[in-house]
């Protein structure tokens, strides 16, 4: 660096200037000052260069929060790229988290590896699901000697004429632009320079007949010429919509173990910063160093390559002893917790919702002997089982709690009915009327509130498959189109028996073995849900093979909807086009959902990501166990759960939200009575709009509440407080002030939310 001191150098992640900090500070002090003369430019946005397509919504936020922080902490910078060349793929609802973290502009590589379809810009401007716009610009470096015939582009760019050619000449948007941008050096994402390079670039500099010139310059400042001299352009380009990266599609699924992990731990925070604030007013301190420390682990372990599922064993070998951590600390929190705002020890049940809904849903209770209990209104029966008590409770409050007390009451029959059927059973709930073959699949589910069957004539669904799966390159990376060509159905039934029938539900255990892996599943059918759950564990001991579930709907519909953060996205199921035909495999966070006009189907899930849905068979893919970079990935115990959800209306009208959420984060029972009856301390008056975060405000001051819209739906919705309000204002994603004007009506605030738009609000009450 002494040598070239007109020369300057990027690192995009703080978690990393964090290790140099702590283990080599005299080298980190030497960066200081390199920042200092402007020869070192901290910037990226992001905690780590964070998968996009896995992470949650509030897990973006927190990227930002904290990435953000830490380089206007430690170098007076204020980040307006996001950095992201080597992520596999980007979710629609980047844009409006973009903006709304004070981010400016994007950047990536990694679109160009696509498979089948080459992105036709740039430098474009990039819509997401809410309308909101970032300013994007993809590098279009070419390798030496790499024919322009190929659309691949590197972010290891070798700073050689030929290269620098190369990425002239592949550079799409010529007619508003002739500057492009390089990034250079060996290694990942733009590594090391090496003298050559450095010195190649002098001589670029000064100009080589038929060759751009060069010159060195911060990330920043070509994105701020860059936008300038375009911003205003009728010829800038607007892509719409998710950059779906055509590669990469196993990383959905590939170490199922750690994925899991991620979804536990990001909802395990988010109850601990609700019941934290509740409890301050019991005398237990915000814990705020316990938190900051747990999510910084999470957002670690989300780069992108260790929650895709695509780093060594080693690497899952951390965050297996990081994720138990994290579920050890965060349980043993939220229950100091609970136990402090549930200080009356009595026989009463005490029921929280940490969700921003009101829900009926299945209540696990523990040890509890009581015949029912009741809200005084409602009486719950209680169910005895193998694994403890269950009731299904009623109207739990939003983002509060039901005390239930114990109450004598007369014998509940079942509402279940089962009969023998060949080698089979057949099944009556309030609801269906199942068929069940020797193989534990369901020949027929027939909906008898709407009077329809709702699987595919001739076919089963809860079908477990297992297909071969051995992509041309990258083994844990890569699902290929080809998979699907030689698979078997997963039969091997060692038991099936019914374990439960009471008033609350029905359970049936199947037990299956396929060259030595075992699948082990609970199928729980409600007396008062439509849902059906299927518990699940397999002892997974294949290699190089996909396990896959599928129910076959008989639903007329040319696309689905797939959740996805803060919102959802409809993909279409056809190959009309080269552009579907690449979504043979789509990620999905908690629920998909195939309807037509007045009914659906919707798959739910508590861990998994991956889906696809052709021919309308509603598929989730549960495990993929590739070879490489880590020889023995998923061989090993996994536990999900995933939900069939037919239902009336589409899934806006069925609330396949709300039952997703409900499965996500389970209610919780103590064993005691809360200071009231009920409480409800926030809650919103519109279904579409979902309550989520709340949290103390970074500095302390207020309440941080955020909500959004998840049905494309421009809406008036009243947020409702049990303390009174004493003031409220709008931030952004980082909870610094905004512009718009909150109106507060004693405890209430109202306010209009547009489609897919994310609201963050600060309020102040009396407690």
């Amino acid at each position: 660096m002494k040598e070239y001191p007109e020369y300057v150098f990027m690192s995009s992640q703080p978690q990393l200037y964090k290790y140099v900090k702590k283990n080599a500070p005299d080298v980190y002090e030497q960066i200081k000052e390199r920042v200092k003369e402007g020869r070192w430019e901290p910037e990226g946005g992001m905690w780590v260069e964070a998968d996009c397509n896995l992470t949650s919504g509030e897990s973006l936020v927190r990227q930002f929060l904290f990435g953000k922080r830490f380089f206007k902490e430690e170098f007076g910078v204020d980040n307006k790229i996001l950095w992201l060349p080597d992520v596999f793929g980007y979710s629609a609802a980047m844009p409006q988290i973009l903006k709304k973290c004070g981010i400016d502009y994007f950047m990536t590589t990694k679109l160009a590896w696509n498979e089948f379809n080459k992105v036709p810009y740039d430098t474009m401007n990039w819509e997401g699901i809410d309308g909101s716009k970032v300013f994007t610009h993809m590098i279009t470096t070419l390798g030496v000697g790499q024919p322009e015939t190929s659309f691949f582009t590197t972010y290891n760019g070798m700073l050689h004429p030929d290269a620098i050619m190369g990425g002239w000449d592949r550079y799409q948007n010529k007619d508003i632009n002739n500057d492009i941008l390089i990034s250079y050096g060996y290694g990942d994402g733009g590594g090391g320079p090496t003298r050559t390079m450095l010195e190649t670039s002098k001589r670029m500099e000064k100009g080589i007949k038929g060759v751009p010139k060069v010159r060195q310059a911060f990330a920043r400042t070509y994105f701020d010429e860059l936008h300038e001299k375009v911003k205003d352009s009728k010829r800038l380009p607007t892509w719409i919509g998710e950059l779906y990266f055509e590669f990469h599609r196993g990383t959905y699924t590939s170490m199922a173990r750690n994925k899991r992990g991620n979804r536990k731990s990001e909802y395990a925070m988010m109850e601990l910063e609700l019941l934290s604030v509740l409890a301050e007013n019991a005398g237990k301190a915000y814990p705020t160093e316990e938190l900051n420390r747990m999510w910084e682990t999470i957002l670690t372990n989300q780069f992108h390559d260790i929650l895709p599922g695509s780093s060594i064993h080693e690497v899952y070998e951390q965050t297996k002893k990081e994720y138990a951590e994290i579920a050890e600390t965060s349980a043993e929190l939220i229950s100091e917790r609970l136990n402090a705002l549930c200080a009356k020890k009595d026989e009463s049940v005490t029921v929280w919702n940490t969700l921003g809904h009101r829900r009926n849903d299945i209540v696990e209770l523990g040890a509890n002997s009581a015949e029912a209990l009741t809200d005084g209104t409602n009486v719950y029966p209680v169910q005895q089982t193998k694994d403890g008590a269950v009731i299904y409770a009623e109207n739990l409050p939003s983002k509060g709690y039901q005390v239930l007390r114990p109450v004598s009451g007369a014998a509940v029959e079942t509402p279940f009915a089962v009969t023998e059927a060949g080698e089979g059973y057949m099944l009556e709930t309030p609801f269906y009327t199942i068929a069940i073959d020797a193989n534990g699949e369901f020949t027929s589910l027939f909906d008898k509130e709407n009077d329809r069957e709702v699987l595919q004539s001739g076919k089963t669904g809860n079908e477990l498959r297992i297909y071969e799966d051995k992509p041309l390159q990258y083994s844990a990376w890569n699902l290929d189109i080809f998979h699907t060509e030689k698979s078997w159905k997963v039969e091997g039934v060692r038991r099936m028996e019914w374990t439960e029938n009471g008033p609350v539900r029905a359970t049936l255990e199947i037990e299956r073995e396929v060259m030595d892996t075992v699948i082990r599943q609970q199928i729980h059918f409600y007396a008062k849900d439509r849902r059906i759950d299927f518990e699940t564990y397999v002892d997974w001991k294949f290699a190089e093979h996909v396990l896959k579930v599928h129910f076959p709907a008989d639903v007329h519909s040319d696309e689905a909807t797939y959740d996805i953060q803060f919102g959802n996205v409809t993909r279409k199921l056809h190959t009309n086009t080269s552009w579907d035909q690449a979504k043979f495999e789509v990620c999905g966070h908690k629920w998909a959902d195939l309807s037509e006009g007045s009914y659906g189907v919707s798959l739910m899930n508590d861990c998994k990501y991956g889906y696809s849905m052709k021919d309308r068979v509603i598929t989730q893919t549960l495990i993929k166990s590739g070879t490489e970079p880590n020889l023995t990935a998923d061989q090993e115990e996994h536990f999900f759960t995933y939900s069939l959800y037919p239902h009336a209306g589409t899934w806006r009208e069925a609330g396949t939200v709300q039952e997703a959420l409900n499965l996500n984060v389970p209610a919780k029972a103590v064993s005691s009575a809360a200071e009231k009856d009920r409480m409800e301390f926030l809650s919103v008056d519109k279904r579409n709009v979902v309550l989520e975060t709340v949290k103390k405000a970074e500095d302390g001051d207020g309440i941080i509440v955020r909500l959004y819209e998840v049905e494309n739906a421009r809406t008036k919705v009243t947020l409702y407080c049990a303390d009174a309000i004493l003031s409220a204002e709008e931030t952004n994603l980082l909870e610094q002030p905004a512009e718009s004007a909150i109106d507060v009506k004693e405890n209430e605030i109202s306010l209009t939310i547009k489609p897919y738009e994310i609201r963050t609000i600060r309020i102040r009450t009396t407690k």
